[in-house]
């Protein structure tokens, strides 16, 4: 492998399409690494290439519905999720970024129920217990949150930038309950 390819993950992945262009996990995951640049146009043709190589590849729609979601195309995302759980009715990350979607879209009660079947699909499921504190949030239930997010902390969860920044908080982060979450960060 050259240099380039070491230290530039897209490099790396165009050079596996380029030896072999059936590769659809490369596709998918080069598109990954197009959005964490914020290359959403790029990201989405890699995640069609990888879906149209693959048309049960689950993930290359939740990463695709994701990235639709980012850039406010939400009946795309949407459909995404809808066909991530129509392949595989047992992936809780799809029932979990549904349930985030229709959070979003404000349908409290729809993602609620996605976000629950996304637990009891797999209950130390760190993104759907933070999933399920945003909904509280968004709810304006600073108890119930804070009750999710302690949950989803003790299982792991530790993106405490996102948990200080998401605007998904903003309801509750001058609640006590939420500034005590907090404060342990800077201890």
């Amino acid at each position: 492998m050259d240099n380039l390819a070491k230290r530039d993950p897209i490099a790396n992945y165009s050079k596996i399409i380029k030896s072999n262009p059936l590769d659809y996990r490369a596709y998918n995951n080069r598109g990954n690494e197009y959005e964490k640049r914020g290359h959403h146009d790029l990201a989405i043709a890699d995640y069609n290439s990888a879906i149209e190589l693959r048309p049960d590849f689950i993930l290359a729609y939740i990463n695709r519905g994701n990235t639709y979601q980012k850039i406010g195309h939400y009946e795309q995302a949407l459909g995404d999720y809808n066909k991530a759980i129509e392949l595989n009715p047992g992936k809780d990350m799809a029932y979990n970024n549904r349930g985030f979607h229709y959070m979003l879209m404000k349908n409290y009660e729809q993602a609620e129920q996605d976000i629950r079947k996304a637990l009891a699909i797999s209950p130390n499921n760190i993104y759907a217990l933070n999933s399920m504190a945003e909904l509280f949030a968004a709810k304006n239930d600073s108890e119930e949150a804070c009750r999710w997010l302690r949950k989803a902390l003790e299982k792991g969860y530790n993106n405490w930038q996102y948990i200080k920044t998401s605007q998904t908080y903003n309801n509750i982060k001058s609640s006590e309950c939420f500034r005590e979450i907090i404060a342990v960060t800077t201890e």
